[in-house]
């Protein structure tokens, strides 16, 4: 039995394409989930995600790394166009060292 490893490269290629798509699907849904709640009042997710990377000279990559995620999840976190599921909320407290309170409020809260 011969291998075409071009075949192979192919379809890992396909596969690569269609799980970028899928993520940029994701995105989408979450980004104009974010907005129809904005528009519906109610309070958005606050952060200081930024600063915290600064504080520990870490890029998004970096930050997307240790989490679990990837670059375009930590920048539409800083942005506030995604809210973080509870356990990357908890992962992000343990990379900076903090409470999840210090990172994350609801607009309109004390900071």
């Amino acid at each position: 039995m011969t291998v075409n490893l071009h075949l192979i490269q192919n379809h890992l290629q396909n596969i690569y394409c269609k799980m970028q798509y899928i993520l940029y699907i994701l995105f989408l849904i979450a980004y104009i989930s974010s907005k129809m709640l904005e528009k519906e009042g109610m309070p958005m997710l606050k952060n200081r995600v930024k600063e915290l990377r600064a504080r520990f000279n870490l890029t998004q990559t970096d930050l997307a790394k240790k989490i679990g995620v990837t670059r375009q999840t930590i920048g539409l976190i800083e942005k506030g166009d995604y809210a973080p599921s509870i356990t990357l909320v908890i992962k992000m407290a343990k990379t900076f060292e903090t409470s999840i309170d210090e990172i994350f409020w609801l607009e309109g809260e004390e900071e």
